[in-house]
């Protein structure tokens, strides 16, 4: 039985967690003006791979050809989530590109948990995504507001090559090899992009600040709270990322939303809660099969 108090510290460290991923995008737009989209994504996922590979220490033999498979298509999942996601929020607010962005993992627990019920908070989503628009998607950008929801299905995808991942590689080795291969992949398109501005002292502070707050500090604070709580609390915990995204745009970019996107927002994140409590087991959870946050 988990007492109260271990409860409400594990509850705390996911929420630390989560913020820290969302505080991590507002830092990535504050880099876009120096050295591009392209260039920020290279940074976070560079410096990321470097630190988790210092941390996780990950095998590279051993491991055979369905194994690097699975680590290859998780690679190409995050890098590929990563640069589409910042692409939109250069377009629009964090708050809306998060709520578009999260109708990926939403869908996938609605396919999941095969029940009713879960079509009716998804039909909920949608009603919020419509609200949305009648903020103006031209206000949000169309072009911004179709990346981010393909940053979603893209976020459905790295949801399910990390549960393939995670079965074959220890603790965090399989993230730490896919990140490298990210990195690697999207390289080239960070260099032609930025060039030397890479190497500039103030950018790679802010390069080593978004790698520490997108994927060293939420993936450590989750993993301490991984054990002490429920899938369905975790994943209802992993639910408020839109609300999240959208305080982290106000604190540090200055985005306001208009009240349309407000509520808009909160039926996104009331669905998307629904949603994943649907198609949640029930019992403690582990590793294996905890919800992971989008690492951008």
């Amino acid at each position: 039985m988990i007492d109260t108090s271990g409860r409400a510290a594990a509850v705390g460290l996911v929420l630390g967690g989560a913020l820290s991923v969302h505080f991590g995008s507002a830092v990535a737009a504050l880099l876009f003006p120096r050295v591009g989209v392209a260039g920020t994504v290279t940074l976070r996922l560079a410096i990321g791979a470097l630190l988790m590979l210092l941390v996780c220490r990950p095998r590279w033999r051993g491991h055979d050809r369905a194994d690097w498979l699975a680590v290859g298509t998780f690679g190409l999942a995050l890098a590929g989530m990563n640069s589409v996601f910042y692409q939109a929020i250069e377009r629009i607010p964090l708050g809306p590109a998060v709520t578009l962005e999260v109708l990926g993992p939403l869908t996938l627990s609605v396919l999941t948990a095969r029940r009713w019920t879960a079509w009716c908070w998804a039909g909920l989503a949608l009603a919020g995504v419509a609200l949305l628009g009648q903020g103006g998607f031209d206000r949000l950008h169309p072009v911004g507001a179709a990346l981010a929801l393909g940053a979603g299905a893209l976020w459905a995808a790295y949801i399910v090559c990390s549960a393939r991942v995670g079965g074959r590689f220890p603790r965090a080795d399989g993230l730490a090899l896919a990140l490298a291969l990210a990195a690697v992949l999207t390289l080239p398109f960070g260099l032609a992009d930025a060039g030397p501005r890479l190497w500039h002292p103030g950018v790679l502070a802010l390069g080593t600040g978004l790698a520490l707050l997108a994927s060293v500090l939420p993936y450590t604070l989750e993993l301490l709270a991984l054990r002490r709580l429920a899938t369905s609390t975790f994943a209802v915990l992993m639910s408020l990322g839109p609300a999240l995204a959208a305080l982290a745009g106000w604190l540090i970019l200055g985005q306001d939303l208009h009240p349309v996107e407000v509520l808009a927002i909160g039926l996104v994140v009331v669905a998307s809660i629904g949603a994943v409590r649907a198609a949640a087991p029930r019992g403690p959870l582990t590793a294996a099969d905890a919800p992971p946050e989008a690492p951008h």
